[in-house]
């Protein structure tokens, strides 16, 4: 297990792409070790460990009003547990306990080497390191019954992250679609967005949480999910795509 740079153009498609090794972690001098490997000869892992994923719930408008709920005045934080994270094409796994598991498509910010404490909204954007594609997959019944959502959200494998992480972009305005099926090569759009829609940008949601914990290298924000959230079943395949980055595909099975 290591981590890689993922080389060659994606607008290509994905089969002419290579991973090249690198030492060590990412968020230092990054030093290649000279190994390469087709991408369909590798498995891809979760392209981060966190030790806390940072959620922000309501920060999409319409996402709100479909639960019938406002728009917060200030960004509003929940946690999901390390536990909780799975990478591409592993398993979401259905828990006994819920009757209605949902997809949440999500941009996910990934802090860097500096982690970031009481950062001003300079500092936040020096602290990240870069964006991935997320699913805050929710116990949508058991969010409305516990009053508070930690069950409902941290189940293991609520959490897929990935592909991989993507450096130097702009993300002020892209597309999100969630899309969902029993048939992976007929999924049908479920939700269909754009990040310019946030009521708190990137840059703010950084600053903000910073003032509350301190964000060490590698913790991960879910930056809040556009409206069309719905039911996943056994056997579905659901599929993030966020312009700019890439698209995180994992299958929906029982728990084992």
């Amino acid at each position: 297990m290591s981590f890689g740079v993922a080389e060659g153009e994606t607008s290509a498609g994905l089969e002419g792409l290579t991973v090249a090794e690198i030492e060590g972690h990412p968020f230092g001098e990054i030093k290649f070790t000279g190994a390469r490997w087709a991408l369909s000869d590798v498995r891809l892992l979760s392209p981060i460990l966190p030790s806390k994923v940072v959620c922000v719930g309501r920060n999409y408008a319409e996402h709100a009003a479909e639960h019938g709920s406002e728009v917060p005045k200030e960004p509003l934080l929940f946690l999901k547990p390390s536990t909780s994270v799975i990478g591409p094409r592993d398993a979401i796994r259905l828990p006994i306990f819920s009757k209605q598991v949902e997809h949440e498509a999500e941009l996910a910010v990934v802090i860097g080497a500096t982690g970031a404490r009481r950062a001003d909204r300079a500092a936040a954007e020096r602290a990240i390191f870069g964006y991935t594609c997320a699913n805050d997959v929710t116990a949508r019944d058991l969010q409305r019954s516990d009053g508070q959502w930690t069950r409902a959200k941290g189940f293991d494998s609520f959490c897929p992250i990935g592909p991989w992480i993507t450096t130097g972009l702009d993300v002020s305005d892209l597309e999100i679609r969630c899309e969902v099926g029993s048939d992976p090569n007929a999924l049908e759009v479920r939700q269909l967005g754009r990040t310019r829609d946030m009521v708190f940008d990137v840059p703010a949601l950084v600053s903000y949480i910073s003032h509350v914990m301190t964000l060490l290298p590698g913790d991960v924000i879910l930056t809040g999910t556009p409206a069309g959230v719905s039911p996943l079943t056994d056997g579905d395949t659901v599929t993030v795509r966020i312009e700019g980055i890439g698209e995180l595909t994992n299958p929906v099975l029982p728990v084992a």
